[in-house]
């Protein structure tokens, strides 16, 4: 970032950030970037911390620089093969997310992929090929396959498809909702290879009686009991056989990295990532809905009708989590950017997408959502690409703005501008991201 343009967010000195009578102290020390974010999405443009008036987007990620203020104020990510812009999210289990300005590659490379975990880590496979998959249950062929088998008797498939945290979004609920709290930062796109699911299932020959799959893994449970499961999810027949749904052995090109599940995992897109199951060991598929370790209670569920929010749940009225809700974010300029002087135009880049559904339409305003400005949408490569997005707006003066973004399904739903349909496990939170910029 060059020193006319770089962040503004906990610069030190008096300029036109501190005569808005909040200092780089009194900031940080009253509340992290995230740990804010919550209220900053109840309230549109500005909330009070300590008296002092904070913009709202800046309470919606780390600074650009990725300076003193963290996102949640947790530590950058120190692992191997990870970029240290990542923020650590949780250690036990290991949970790191992706701030919204390293999402700015059309492929997200491994090293910003973010990273989610439900149990222990599991050692590397010595021999990737050896790695074997059973496939059992409603199924007339009991089926178990090394992946060197699963290679050479299927038709491989390789496509750019989004995967995204369940949880997506949790930060901005208010009251705090359960679970780790991500911004928007849960979320990726990159290449998968793999076989599609699809063909592996009717190799086995699915039964008449063959309903849900379930799905299980090689990561020990957090305790250490290897009588539990760390995760254990499932999803329809119907979902199961479509043919995006893959069988994962390579991300971008390279054997899946062990960290995202290799040597073999699930990708299921436009659903929550719990189903893309990692360390695949086996899928059985079973006469009725899974109810594995991560199917019941409140567990990726939603509630059939609002909720008051913070209120008691009634498990009876929940639903399973399936198709994820549109999202778009601003991936250039990074949050708390500062350009120069004079600055009268600022090019605008980000991404979109929409679980099952298409991305219609991105828009993006300057002035609060009074006036917007419909972006350009490149195309997909595929279904379930995110759709990349550009849109240029114009400045009137030097000063701080704020830069929204709202994207509108295929269904005609949009974004709304603060969270909703609050959940206890804090699902479905996609309030309209935002970014602050100041000019001079």
């Amino acid at each position: 970032m060059t020193q006319e343009n770089k962040s503004f967010i906990g610069e030190s000195g008096a300029d036109d950030w501190e005569s808005t009578d909040v200092s780089r102290r009194t900031f940080l020390s009253t509340a992290s970037l995230v740990g804010i974010g919550a209220a900053a999405a109840t309230v549109p443009t500005s909330l009070s911390v300590s008296g002092a008036l904070i913009p709202s987007a800046l309470a919606q990620g780390a600074p650009a620089s990725g300076g003193a203020a963290q996102s949640s104020g947790s530590q950058p990510l120190d692992y191997p093969g990870k970029e240290k812009g990542l923020v650590v999210l949780g250690e036990r289990p290991l949970v790191a997310e992706t701030p919204e300005h390293l999402l700015d590659d059309e492929t997200t490379p491994i090293s910003k992929f973010f990273i989610r975990n439900n149990g222990q880590i599991p050692e590397a496979a010595a021999d990737p090929d050896a790695w074997k998959l059973t496939v059992d249950g409603e199924v007339n062929n009991r089926l178990e396959l090394t992946l060197a088998e699963l290679k050479s008797r299927f038709q491989p498939r390789t496509y750019r498809m989004v995967l995204e945290c369940g949880g997506n979004g949790r930060s901005f609920f208010q009251p705090q909702a359960r679970g780790n709290q991500w911004t928007n930062g849960g979320a990726g796109c990159a290449e998968w290879t793999g076989i599609p699911l699809a063909e592996v299932l009717q190799a086995a020959g699915l039964k008449d009686t063959a309903k849900y799959t379930a799905h299980y893994g090689a990561d020990p449970h957090l305790s250490g009991d290897t009588t539990k499961e760390a995760l254990s999810r499932g999803m329809p027949i119907a979902k199961a056989m479509e043919p995006h749904s893959l069988i994962v052995y390579a991300m971008n090109g390279e054997p899946l990295p062990n960290i995202h599940g290799g040597p073999l995992r699930l990708v299921i897109p436009g659903w929550p990532g719990s189903l893309s199951h990692k360390w695949l060991t086996r899928i059985t598929i079973r006469d009725r809905e899974h109810d594995g370790q991560g199917m019941t209670g409140t567990s990726y569920r939603v509630p059939n009708k609002p909720m008051v929010p913070g209120g008691k749940a009634d498990e009876k009225d929940f639903r399973i989590l399936e198709s994820m809700p549109v999202r778009s974010i601003i991936t250039a300029p990074a949050n708390g950017t500062k350009l120069p002087a004079g600055t009268r135009e600022v090019a605008l880049r980000g991404a979109a997408w929409a679980g099952d559904l298409t991305v219609s339409r991105v828009d993006v305003s300057t002035d609060a959502g009074q006036t917007w400005t419909q972006a350009t949408l490149a195309p997909t490569r595929n279904r379930y690409d995110w759709n990349r997005w550009t849109a240029t707006v114009g400045l009137q003066s030097d000063g701080y703005y704020e830069i929204w973004t709202r994207a509108t399904d295929s269904n005609g739903r949009m974004q709304p501008p603060v969270t909703h349909d609050w959940n206890p496990q804090g699902y479905g939170g996609n309030a309209m991201h935002r970014v602050a910029v100041l000019v001079g």
